[in-house]
């Protein structure tokens, strides 16, 4: 990773019958993206004119191409993921949009694999629409961590400029988060966390607050156990191996005494525990992040947003937070990985002598041997 590189910035459609072109129109409409990075944008230009139209926005100018790697710098570009005519019918789910959707992702996903973006920044999909013989997953966390996880975890991470909050289960069924509630599915995600918020966003010694799954935090087994008997012995594990984790802390009153501000990041135990109270506190600056994966992916905080589709009302600040946020992780993660190249200088002495020197242009045929050991 290259930190003062202009980074580009895969960007996939999402739902063509949603406020994805919206909002992404709306976002490199603005002449200062350019200036700050390469914008690619994953998707169709039949479609994007056709939401253009539709809401009366300001022509943006693209670069047309084929292939990502023909991108052109200083301006916005647009690879052609769907040749064809498209059905698009504004605010209502289709068979249709969910094959586009994916089409855009899977090609982006591939280029993200193969180091031809640096980034990528997703808009919304329907969930349901976008299923297939080729995708069966929750949504775009489970598939990117199938894809291009690499066999590693992926977690995630709500966040804004204040505010952190992963979630130790993500899209799954109220009825089953109880189940899947275990100490070493807590321990796991702290980690992540951990590891997270000290490599994409620079902090030293994060601490993490971690919520109870009960009212009240179980009130000491009376509304539940699973804070005794899960959650705490969790927490004491993760905190004996340096991790500065605390709780855990009834979720009504944490957010609502405004606790949370006295910590890195928050984690919570399912979807809209986490999630209700970030959108509300977040406003319209919220991203969804994937961590844990080798590669880095955002996406604003909201959704298809079909009721107001084509109506001129979807507003671009999560989608343009999305694209920020992506860069600035880049550029941590290259600054996290350039400090911790070659940090100490090796130590050798001359075989001949006691003289011990330092040298790291020694080469296997030199008469000295690294010191190991004190």
């Amino acid at each position: 990773m290259d930190s003062n590189k202009k980074i580009r910035v895969g960007i996939t459609h999402g739902d063509i019958n949603g406020i994805g072109y919206e909002v992404i129109l709306k976002t490199l409409g603005e002449p200062l993206i350019c200036d700050l990075c390469t914008p690619i944008v994953y998707g169709s230009s039949r479609a994007m004119s056709y939401h253009r139209k539709a809401l009366n926005l300001p022509n943006v100018n693209f670069n047309m191409v084929t292939s990502a790697e023909e991108a052109a710098d200083n301006v916005n570009n647009l690879v052609e993921v769907i040749s064809e005519e498209v059905k698009i019918e504004l605010g209502k789910p289709s068979e249709v949009a969910g094959k586009t959707a994916f089409a855009a992702l899977k090609r982006a996903t591939d280029d993200l694999r193969n180091g031809i973006i640096d980034v990528l920044v997703t808009a919304p999909i329907n969930k349901d629409t976008i299923q297939s013989d080729e995708f069966q997953f929750a949504g775009h966390t489970e598939y990117l961590e199938s894809e291009i996880g690499e066999g590693n975890k992926s977690l995630m991470i709500l966040c804004n400029d204040n505010l952190r909050v992963a979630l130790v289960t993500t899209h799954l069924p109220l009825a089953k988060v109880p189940e899947a509630i275990t100490k070493e599915a807590i321990i796991e995600k702290l980690r992540i966390f951990d590891e997270s918020l000290r490599k994409d966003f620079n902090i030293q010694s994060p601490r993490i607050a971690v919520l109870a799954l009960n009212p009240h935090a179980g009130e000491n087994g009376l509304l539940g156990t699973e804070e005794k008997e899960i959650i705490t012995p969790a927490i004491e594990e993760a905190y004996a191996d340096k991790i500065l984790c605390f709780g855990p802390y009834a979720a009504d009153g944490f957010f609502g005494s405004g606790e949370f501000s006295h910590f890195d990041g928050v984690l919570a135990m399912y979807h809209d525990q986490g999630l209700a109270p970030f959108k509300t506190i977040s406003m319209e600056s919220g991203v969804n992040f994937t961590a844990g994966l080798p590669y880095i992916r955002t996406s604003p905080d909201h959704g298809t947003g079909y009721d107001i589709t084509g109506k001129n009302m979807a507003n671009e600040e999560s989608f343009r937070s999305a694209i920020y946020k992506a860069i600035d992780i880049y550029r941590n993660r290259a600054r996290y990985y350039e400090m911790r190249k070659n940090p100490l200088r090796r130590q050798y002495f001359d075989k001949s002598g006691d003289k011990e020197v330092l040298d790291l242009t020694k080469d296997d045929n030199d008469d000295t041997t690294e010191i190991i050991n004190d």
